[in-house]
């Protein structure tokens, strides 16, 4: 039996996550639905990470098992011709029979993209949060600088988890202003902001949940130095809402 890694892109606008879930459409599954048609067999897809409804990747990893003699190559070539145009394989390979998409990780980087203006381009509304409010950038990254580190994070972990260890180290959080954002060949003008999370594992909700968090605290609705009262409380009602999922990315997944 065989290892295949691959590695995958997606629009999630359209998918409810990753994960298989009965009855809705998900990446996952349909990736699951397309190998069982190019080799015959029913094979489980193991994400690296399981991203909620409507969030995109530019770089998430999975693997699955295969007694087909097809190689890596044939395998990317197969599922690009037979999943929607709006997932795609970027590289296949066969791996050691070790190695685990989860486990193996040592850091994960996601970043999200903020609108920071009352219209935008038609062209990101899928993929960044419209916040029309000015939002002041100092209190955001004076917040954002709390939360480098190894905390227990529960304070922004979403409900339905059933980790049971809910400490996490972050490596950096870096937030900056845009003034463009380069899309096809055009270069788009706008505000944007961008915060770029870099760490070992996250929990359930838990980049949006931060994210959501520092918008309150660029608003003003949350001062900065409450940021580590909001920590070491582990009380989710005291963290700010929920992000929206379309402007988050995972981007890459380090081994």
């Amino acid at each position: 039996m065989r290892k295949i890694k691959l590695l995958i892109e997606y629009d999630g606008t359209a998918y409810h996550g990753w994960q298989v879930q009965a009855d809705k459409t998900t990446i996952q599954g349909l990736i699951e639905e397309r190998i069982l048609k190019i080799t015959g067999e029913q094979s489980s897809v193991l994400g690296a990470s399981r991203t909620d409804a409507g969030v995109h990747a530019l770089g998430q990893v999975a693997v699955f098992r295969t007694e087909s003699r097809l190689d890596a190559g044939t395998i990317k070539r197969a599922l690009n011709a037979v999943l929607p145009r709006d997932i795609r394989v970027l590289d296949a390979s066969e791996v050691d029979d070790s190695f685990h998409p989860r486990a193996d990780a040592i850091k994960k980087t996601y970043f999200y993209i903020i609108t920071n203006q009352r219209n935008s381009s038609v062209f990101f509304y899928r993929y960044s949060w419209l916040v029309p409010q000015k939002l002041e950038l100092n209190s955001i990254i004076e917040a954002a600088y709390t939360l480098i580190g190894r905390y227990d994070f529960s304070s922004f972990m979403g409900t339905g988890s059933d980790v049971k260890d809910f400490v996490r180290e972050i490596y950096s959080l870096n937030v900056e202003k845009l003034g463009s954002i380069d899309f096809m060949t055009a270069s788009l003008k706008g505000d944007f902001i961008k915060i770029s999370i870099e760490a070992n594992g996250f929990l359930r909700h838990m980049v949006r949940n931060i994210v959501g968090t520092l918008v309150e605290t660029g608003r003003g609705s949350i001062p900065a130095e409450k940021m580590q009262d909001i920590l070491i409380s582990h009380d989710r009602r005291l963290a700010g809402k929920n992000a929206p999922p379309n402007g988050l990315f995972l981007e890459r997944i380090i081994y």
